[in-house]
């Protein structure tokens, strides 16, 4: 009888220290809160998130914001179970963040190259939506790891001109020029950075598909060229869904007058060149980060209004559908003339 005892006691002790313990252990979960909002009209750290030039802008007030989502990953049971009871914010499996196989390094780079896309997706649509046609396209570098052979000599959107001096108008140029040396000889890169022509020499490395072939290190890609330089500037956001607001944002500085009429407009969406918006994640937490940065209207991607409209209403901004960025435009633009206008809503 003593020693069942003692035998109950000793599991009963050792199934509590496993329930403690298991509390503590990480789980595959990430949690999504609202993250912050930024101005696409204003600044940030003291310079301009647009900038154009070679083209009159005009002055305007109201803000546009982008919202963004803040992640937490490397939950415990605890901390899971915690934030999944905070209605503000959801706890989805780690692979819908980061797929399986990919390290954080992988998706911190392919978020980044996101942004960067979406960029100069932006500025295509928002020109191409202002009759401003391109006048060239030009090779760009969208993205140089730490590590490459390109590091600290090339930066992002420098465009590169020239390879040893062979001007270069395509990524193929590009690939072929640096092919022509050895793997481990040198190559002098000839490139445009804010409004400079510049030059450096790179020690060219093997590329991991074909060791006999040089590269520099470096993601590229085509960008067409205009009569005006738009420059985005915007740090520690990842992935494409500012495309919208980015877009809004130059096609207001560009037009006279003032297309927020001094609204607080937030939004979200990818964008592609012909204007075209689409889904993003994380909606209902953009929905309330713009919700506490005081924002009246929200844009949202027409695929994400069902998620949008199960968000709490109580001081929730007006949800307005968009398809594209026309839509987006019209819309802001009724809204502005008359707050009780009929627009397309979730």
């Amino acid at each position: 009888m003593v020693r069942r005892t003692q035998t109950l006691v000793v599991t009963s002790v050792l199934a509590l220290v496993l329930l403690v313990v298991g509390l503590w252990l990480p789980v595959p979960f990430v949690t999504l809160a609202p993250g912050p909002v930024t101005d696409t009209l204003g600044a940030v750290d003291g310079t301009r998130l647009i900038t154009i030039e070679g083209r009159r802008t005009y002055p305007t007030s109201g803000r546009l914001e982008l919202t963004t989502v803040e992640e937490t990953p490397r939950l415990n049971l605890v901390s899971a179970l915690h934030d999944w009871l905070d209605s503000d914010q959801a706890v989805v499996p780690t692979e819908l963040i980061r797929p399986r196989g990919s390290s954080e390094q992988q998706v911190q780079q392919e978020n980044t190259q996101a942004m960067l896309d979406s960029q100069d997706q932006a500025t295509a649509a928002a020109l191409a939506q202002l009759k401003i046609e391109p006048t060239g396209a030009a090779v760009t570098v969208g993205s140089v790891p730490d590590g490459s052979p390109a590091a600290d000599k090339l930066a992002t959107a420098d465009v590169l001109t020239k390879v040893n001096g062979v001007s270069v108008t395509s990524q193929e140029q590009l690939r072929t020029e640096i092919g022509k040396v050895r793997p481990g000889a040198s190559v002098t890169i000839s490139y445009h950075r804010a409004g400079k022509d510049e030059s450096t020499t790179i020690v060219t490395r093997p590329s991991p598909d074909d060791p006999n072939r040089a590269i520099i290190g470096v993601t590229t890609s085509l960008k067409n060229t205009y009569p005006l330089t738009v420059s985005i500037r915007l740090s520690d956001v990842g992935g494409p869904s500012a495309g919208l607001m980015f877009a809004m944002g130059i096609v207001d500085l560009l037009t006279p007058g003032e297309l927020t009429g001094g609204k607080i407009i937030a939004g979200t969406g990818t964008i592609d060149e012909k204007g075209v918006v689409g889904p993003i994640g994380g909606i209902q937490q953009k929905v309330l980060g713009a919700r506490e940065s005081g924002a009246t209207i929200f844009l949202v991607p027409a695929a994400n209004c069902t998620d949008a409209k199960a968000v709490e209403r109580g001081k929730a901004p007006r949800l307005v559908r968009v398809n594209t960025l026309a839509d987006a435009l019209s819309s802001v633009e009724a809204l502005r003339t008359n707050p009780a206008a009929t627009v397309p809503s979730c």
